[in-house]
């Protein structure tokens, strides 16, 4: 049933599908308290109004219903904004690690690139795999194109993203999602401290690793999507830190200047300062009480 929905609405216009997705948006913020109650709660931690945090309810829902259509359906309209800075970094012979926040539509962002770029340089994205094995069947049949390549959360797949910079390739990660216990650090997050993902400065310390900060802006009544690129200029010296926790830092910054551009696509409802399971006893209390 579930396949045979998918592929459905994936044949369906993607100003429909964003429409399906603002009714999905608000009927989980009126069915579920904890999804109001965390939606304000991080919003208003990073400054925002609850106006922000209130129009970024259908952008959430809209992320839900997009992916049919961006994975199985046909091509959606999608604009460059700083794409010279691919191009340098290819005429360097770089390899190049994109950092993208929970911002917008991050599943364009490497659609886009490997469409471009990817006979001159393919890019591999890490990802967690679905849980429910029809959802992971299509997730992977939908990704495999020419120029994309996946690499799973594990130990392997770290090891593959190591080889592809190091090959000169393309990576693409999402720096602001909680990994889990003993491969993070606590390091603030607009203001609160949050664990935060090790491997995002490991792999922008990788030799000729140059590091661009990218993001996939959903355009109005469905009209596509504008891939914004910007160069990652580390605060607080002006080069990446060895320090782990200082380097992980120096990257939330960065992923808040992002934010900062269009908060309302930003997915407020993200557990983003949650204790990953099997965290010790001590750093749970620790999460607990600077929250």
């Amino acid at each position: 049933m579930y396949p045979l929905l998918f592929r459905f609405l994936s044949r369906l216009p993607l100003p429909l599908l964003h429409g399906l997705g603002w009714l999905l948006g608000w009927l989980s913020f009126a069915l579920s308290g904890r999804y109001r109650r965390t939606l304000f709660a991080h919003a208003e931690q990073a400054g925002f109004p609850r106006s922000v945090a209130l129009a970024s309810v259908a952008e959430a829902g809209k992320m839900v219903t997009e992916l049919p259509r961006l994975w199985l359906g046909a091509p959606v309209h999608l604009e460059w904004e700083g794409r010279e800075l691919i191009e340098q970094a290819i005429a360097e012979g770089n390899g190049v690690l994109f950092l993208t926040p929970h911002l917008g539509c991050f599943e364009v962002t490497a659609q886009l690139f490997a469409q471009h770029f990817g006979d001159r340089m393919p890019v591999t994205v890490l990802y967690r795999p679905a849980r429910q094995p029809w959802l992971r069947e299509i997730m992977e049949q939908a990704r495999s194109r020419p120029g994309l390549l996946t690499a799973p959360t594990t130990l392997a797949g770290v090891k593959q993203l190591i080889k592809a910079l190091k090959q000169r390739q393309g990576v693409g990660l999402l720096p602001d999602q909680v990994p889990p216990e003993g491969q993070g650090v606590w390091a603030p997050f607009f203001g609160r401290d949050a664990y935060t993902m090790t491997l995002s400065a490991r792999l922008a310390l990788t030799a000729g690793a140059r590091v661009l900060l990218i993001w996939g802006e959903r355009l109005s009544w469905g009209r596509g999507y504008r891939v914004r690129l910007r160069p990652f200029r580390p605060e607080a010296g002006g080069q990446l830190s060895s320090d782990p926790q200082e380097a992980a830092h120096q990257i939330n910054l960065a992923m808040e200047s992002l934010v900062r551009e269009c908060p309302a696509q930003y997915l407020w409802s993200y557990e983003r300062y949650k204790a990953p399971s099997g965290i010790s006893h001590a750093a749970r209390l620790e999460a607990e009480r600077t929250s």
